[in-house]
């Protein structure tokens, strides 16, 4: 299924993991692509990142950027929406570097009336820093024996890295893991996302990608597991901007959005027409 995509990457002054995730972009099989950086803030670092990475991968790049008013991703998220050029939206985090088919498997899962829910495999620090451009390309940073070798450690969550074709699509069908929206591996029909006003700019860090997802289930999107088949591995950083007493807010706030069936939040989308991209 040829499925034109607009590939929306969040980030945050994080330009050295950014261009790893770029390099992922720049080799994989399916290639009709945009992709839109969700820039909540970066410094000037950033942009001559993505200046750079954009001279030297040809890839269709558009850097929609905020000032820094602290953690505001969901604002970025919905600015990065308005500027998407196509129908169909992947989601993903900027320290999140994607397997060459990773593209190619959200294409081919695409349906109307679903949305596709991944996850992703989580790397400690020491690997994050040691994987180099060649690393990416080659694709050994996704190869579970390349990395054990540089010090990850054997669990079961490893399996999204070995599990392939039919043994990975029977994994998705028999996972007890609830599929839910994941901000940093899940993709919609723009149609879908701007029905549902995109994502709740109320909400700080913590489930806001979930209560999105609430949102696309009330309006009868139904969600569907590539956790298996569409594979990431996520970077290691700080997350000094996480706070328990938001999280649990944000929680209370899901679960009161899907007891009242809520589709389409007051506070997204439709307060930044005609709003400056920067603001």
């Amino acid at each position: 299924m040829t499925v034109p995509m607009s590939v929306i990457i969040s980030t945050y002054n994080s330009p050295l993991w950014l261009e790893k995730v770029l390099w992922g972009y720049s080799v994989q099989t399916h290639r009709d692509f945009e992709i839109v950086i969700a820039d909540d803030g970066s410094t000037d670092e950033t942009r001559q990142l993505i200046d750079s990475m954009q001279t030297q991968t040809g890839l269709p790049i558009t850097h929609v950027w905020q000032r820094d008013l602290g953690f505001r991703k969901c604002r970025i998220l919905n600015k990065s929406i308005l500027q998407a050029r196509n129908e169909y939206l992947v989601f993903t985090d900027g320290d999140c570097i994607p397997r060459k088919d990773f593209l190619a498997v959200h294409a081919h899962r695409a349906q109307k009336g679903h949305f596709l829910s991944g996850s992703y495999c989580k790397l400690p620090l020491s690997i994050s820093d040691a994987i180099q451009q060649e690393d990416i390309l080659t694709g050994n940073c996704f190869n579970f024996l390349w990395l054990q070798e540089r010090g990850l450690r054997t669990s079961r969550k490893n399996m999204k890295l070995v599990a392939n074709g039919h043994w990975a699509r029977l994994l998705n069908a028999c996972t007890l893991t609830k599929c839910t929206f994941k901000g940093s591996n899940a993709s919609a029909w723009r149609s879908d996302v701007l029905a549902v006003n995109g994502f709740d700019e109320q909400l700080s860090y913590g489930g806001e990608d979930r209560e999105f997802g609430a949102r696309l289930i009330n309006l009868g999107v139904r969600p569907r597991h590539v956790r298996y088949d569409a594979i990431l591995v996520h970077l290691d950083h700080d997350r000094s901007y996480a706070h328990g007493k938001q999280i649990r807010d944000n929680r209370r706030h899901r679960i009161q959005v899907e007891k009242r069936k809520i589709i389409a939040t007051d506070h997204g989308i439709s307060q930044l027409r005609g709003e400056h991209p920067a603001q």
